[in-house]
């Protein structure tokens, strides 16, 4: 026998439907149950538009807020072959050599990597693999640390895009080398 779950919402919906089945009393109720399900379903999305340190666009980058937690998808084009570390950072400024994008985000005050001793900062991610013809392309859940709300705080946050890998391990960056790539997340008008 099979089952299917259906949203709470979904039921009030169809009890409704049934005419006088839900009491009036319950329209209230009927209405926050609906909304609840709407939201469920509604993710929050930021994009930031990244560019070298001369203007040049190499791509973007989309975060996704759900009740999962926060995903980053990069879609990168025109770089170096290779491995490149990849990190949130906790400024949503790319200003003079993307110094102003501050460290890496880290709310939950742990050491860096995703092999570290001490958990992961909130934006460290996996390395970004680009092609031979410069294309690149990362999705990744950042950590339990990292929520929508602290992505978007205040001047928002950063994604770099650096020189060489991360090794995962090194405190406080993973040794990745120059920032090459910055973007901003910014939440769509």
């Amino acid at each position: 026998m099979r089952f299917t779950i259906l949203p709470l919402s979904a039921i009030a919906l169809s009890l409704a439907a049934c005419g006088d089945t839900v009491p009036a009393a319950d329209e209230e109720l009927q209405d926050e149950l609906a909304m609840d399900g709407m939201e469920a379903v509604q993710a929050q999305e930021a994009v930031a538009m990244l560019t070298m340190a001369d203007g040049t666009a190499v791509g973007e980058a989309r975060a996704t807020g759900s009740a999962g937690g926060v995903t980053i998808n990069v879609e990168a084009v025109g770089l170096e072959p290779g491995l490149h570390g990849v990190h949130v950072h906790e400024t949503g400024s790319c200003e003079p050599d993307f110094a102003a994008a501050g460290g890496h985000w880290n709310p939950g005050d742990t050491s860096h990597g995703l092999e570290g001793d001490d958990g992961q900062h909130a934006g460290d991610m996996p390395n970004l693999e680009v092609n031979e013809n410069g294309l690149g392309t990362l999705s990744y859940m950042l950590s339990i640390d990292a929520t929508w709300d602290g992505l978007m705080t205040g001047d928002g946050s950063a994604l770099i895009i650096h020189s060489g890998p991360d090794d995962q391990m090194t405190d406080p960056s993973g040794d990745s080398g120059d920032r090459i790539a910055c973007g901003v997340f910014t939440a769509p008008a």
